[in-house]
């Protein structure tokens, strides 16, 4: 029981819980856009969200990251180098146009994470602004990078879904920030801090709302994506509903960042129940 808690917990700290977040949001965008994801992308996008989520934790102060005594963090640096060198190979076999939405998201995560401001260590020193950059960053990934992989045009759908992304991220990151709460240096700024608890949970209330109804805006409207998009919009209702600032150990950690493990099941079950009993 303890070596599986153990391992339980490396896999939620080496960020390979995230890592299958990411894996399963791209291929929630192939079946809602009706794409085939390029499996190099895909094992790219897997793998880099390893290497750079574990620079972000534990890395922004490179001396401490390569000078590691902790054996437990030598093991997630270990591991970190090596989904490095494996996201490095499959990016290889990528389209140019794929590199250059690569590139920009890059600079996006450089500037989120490295210290780029005289006042600021980085731009993750404004609470405020950085869940902002966390979701375009997810956004463009998940559904930008396969879509552009699969040369398919970025039509009015697409940016429509990417938008939704965007706000899927922002309402699985304010658990995360609420959470945090106690612990943030005033000096951060963050939702929370600036508007408390309530005011930050009535605002994800809002975004939620958006979320479903933005969903009428697309050209083309599946029943599939009408009814995932619900599902999930109702899941986002109890998530704001009962996030608190006093949560369980792996209430934000594990169970909120499952919600896109969760959203890839359902959608492929609704998937299988059309394609076989009401089509």
């Amino acid at each position: 029981m303890k070596l599986a808690k153990q391992i339980f917990n490396f896999y939620l700290d080496a960020s390979i819980h995230v890592a299958v977040s990411v894996f399963c949001l791209l291929e929630i965008t192939a079946v809602l856009l009706n794409i085939n994801i390029n499996q190099n992308l895909a094992y790219f996008c897997f793998f880099s969200t390893i290497a750079c989520y574990n620079f972000i934790k534990y890395g922004v102060e490179a001396e401490k990251y390569i000078l590691v005594a902790n054996r437990y963090f030598k093991n997630i640096q270990v591991l970190s180098f090596l989904a490095m060198g494996c996201a490095v190979y499959f990016a290889f076999f990528l389209h140019k146009d794929v590199w250059f939405c690569i590139g920009a998201l890059g600079l996006f995560t450089g500037l989120y994470a490295l210290p780029v401001l005289p006042k600021a260590k980085n731009l993750r020193s404004f609470g405020a602004l950085k869940i902002f950059m966390v979701a375009i960053v997810w956004a463009g990934v998940t559904v930008l990078l396969p879509v552009l992989s699969a040369n398919m045009s970025v039509t009015t759908d697409v940016w429509i879904e990417t938008f939704q992304r965007f706000l899927i991220v922002l309402i699985l990151l304010m658990p995360f920030e609420i959470r945090d709460l106690a612990y943030d240096s005033p000096s951060l700024k963050t939702i929370p801090q600036r508007f408390g608890i309530i005011h930050t949970k009535l605002a994800s209330g809002i975004v939620v709302l958006i979320f479903f109804f933005t969903t009428y805006l697309k050209n083309t409207i599946t029943p599939l994506d009408l009814i995932a998009k619900g599902i999930l919009f109702l899941s986002f209702g109890f998530l704001v509903l009962y996030t608190q600032g006093k949560q369980g150990k792996y209430f934000a950690s594990f169970w909120v960042e499952a919600f896109p493990i969760f959203w890839y099941v359902v959608i492929y079950a609704i998937n299988y129940l059309l394609g076989n009993f009401f089509l």
